[in-house]
């Protein structure tokens, strides 16, 4: 029998700022009048844009997530097997970071990472140097970088924990009756994205599964990712012609959102006094004109997010006060805040006295979980007052979660060569899915260049003048670059950092 869930508003309903699929796909929904989409035993049901704006935006929002998070447990239990063609063959790539697997490796990580025009976003007249000035940061950074790495054991675990996921992964696939090979493709480092491709292509697979192992998506995680995916995919007569999906963010899901609170509850046990704990939200951070002028929606699904996960915490009893931050700024310019480490230190003087630390952005354990938030900021807690801390580990392996990747891919299966723009907004309810070059597309329709946020100098200390001195430091460095290349002459050729 056919479940029909009744939705009474629309995706687009999200704060304008939010994910910008859902803006294009409004305006299509709105001409297009009422859809209906079909995934497995469901019927999920949208009205039009004209039934959707009775309500504010938020309520509306809060509404989509609610039903969002309730209908998994429903899907769970009705789900069939899925009855798959012989000849097809199912593959899921898993995206990540990557990170140095040892010492020696830090330094061209490093470059790889700043090499990315969306980690580093130098106006187009600048664009040529990106290279070099990815070679300068890079050569900059890498001895406290490799200070970091030689703490937490000479290297990155980021690659052996996300291939552990990806067998786990595979191996919950196949206790659902789906037989299907995992992929890992890292973005800076081995094995790379490119790497994982050409396995895929080797084992001849016939269906694809992009899952990025990003939470939250932001144009420097996520869309990173794919734009690097969308480039391969297009210079590949095999890739192009491959069937794909891409689940481009999940954070709302139910296991996902259970299994975050579960080890939060598991962590309050450690405390004296568990009530007296302050659960303190540590999210990496972006610029914040990355949210403000390009549009990137990882602010608002990563407050979304928090909001969630105190919601299955406050079902389960939990009444203790909450507090985001970002951590992990780099560079002169604005970052999103509150940071972590002046958060901290509010903390500390404010008199708390206990502190849980959760890594809300990370899935798996690497340098800015061990090092940043296990040794930095611990001490600093320390120095600030905070007598107890703690802090949840990573997710790592957590059956709860690799059961709901596993719900989230085979959920995805029935888009795979589907990919109508005209269905985009019906695809986000559950998971929101679309094609590589569908999903970059559409957020692209509205993404502008990132412009100068004021139109006028203030000086002192305030938003404004932060965000100019970082652009006047940006262009100065950028000049002092420019001027060395022609010569041939300056510190970055004494140094050997640039070849004479």
């Amino acid at each position: 029998m056919q479940q029909q869930i009744e939705f009474a508003i629309h995706p687009c309903e999200r704060p304008r700022q939010w994910n910008r699929i859902g803006e294009v796909s409004c305006r299509r929904q709105a001409k297009a009048g009422p859809s209906v989409l079909i995934l497995g035993d469901h019927a999920c049901k949208y009205g039009s844009l004209s039934q959707a704006s009775r309500r504010s935006q938020k309520s509306a929002w809060k509404l989509m997530t609610k039903a969002t998070v309730d209908v998994g447990p429903l899907m769970s239990e009705t789900r069939q097997p899925l009855a798959l063609p012989q000849d097809e063959k199912v593959g899921v790539l898993l995206l990540n970071l990557g990170g140095p697997d040892s010492l020696e490796d830090v330094q061209p990580f490093l470059f790889n990472l700043f090499s990315d025009p969306d980690i580093i976003r130098l106006p187009r007249l600048f664009r040529f140097l990106q290279k070099p000035l990815a070679e300068f940061i890079s050569a900059a950074r890498a001895p406290k970088s490799a200070e970091g790495y030689a703490s937490i054991g000479g290297g990155s675990p980021l690659r052996r924990i996300t291939e552990e996921q990806a067998r786990a992964l595979q191996k919950s696939l196949e206790t659902k009756h789906l037989p299907a090979t995992v992929y890992v493709g890292m973005r800076y480092w081995h094995p790379f994205t490119e790497e994982a491709i050409e396995q895929i292509k080797k084992d001849r697979i016939t269906r694809l599964v992009v899952l990025p192992l990003y939470p939250q998506f932001s144009i420097s995680t996520s869309g990173s990712s794919l734009r690097l995916l969308e480039s391969i995919f297009r210079s590949d007569e095999y890739l192009v012609n491959m069937q794909h999906t891409v689940i481009p963010s999940w954070y709302q899901r139910e296991g996902y959102v259970k299994a975050m609170a579960s080890l939060i509850e598991k962590e309050f046990s450690k405390f004296p006094n568990p009530e007296d704990v302050h659960i303190f939200f540590s999210a990496h951070g972006v610029p914040v004109a990355y949210v403000e002028e390009a549009g990137d929606p990882y602010k608002a699904e990563m407050e979304e997010c928090v909001d969630l996960i105190m919601s299955e915490l406050r079902s389960r009893g939990v009444k203790n006060v909450h507090s985001l931050a970002y951590q992990s700024r780099v560079g002169p310019v604005e970052w999103l805040k509150p940071y972590t480490d002046v958060k901290i230190k509010e903390l500390g003087q404010n008199g708390i006295k206990s502190l849980l630390a959760v890594p809300i952005s990370f899935v798996s354990e690497h340098i800015e979980t061990l090092e940043e938030i296990d040794m930095e900021y611990k001490e600093l807690a320390l120095e600030s007052g905070i007598v107890h801390w703690g802090r949840v580990p990573a997710l790592n392996c957590d059956s709860t979660f690799i059961t709901d990747l596993a719900d989230a891919v085979i959920e995805a299966l029935p888009y795979v060569g589907a990919m109508a723009v005209s269905n985009l907004e019906a695809r986000q309810a559950l998971v929101p899915l679309g094609s590589v070059g569908e999903l970059l597309a559409t957020y692209d329709t509205q993404r502008r260049e990132l412009p100068a946020p004021v139109a006028v100098w203030e000086w002192g200390w305030t938003k404004s003048a932060e965000t100019w001195n970082g652009r006047v430091a940006m262009l100065a460095v950028l000049v002092l670059l420019v001027l060395e290349i022609a010569s041939g002459k300056g510190l970055l050729h004494q140094w050997g950092i640039l070849p004479s």
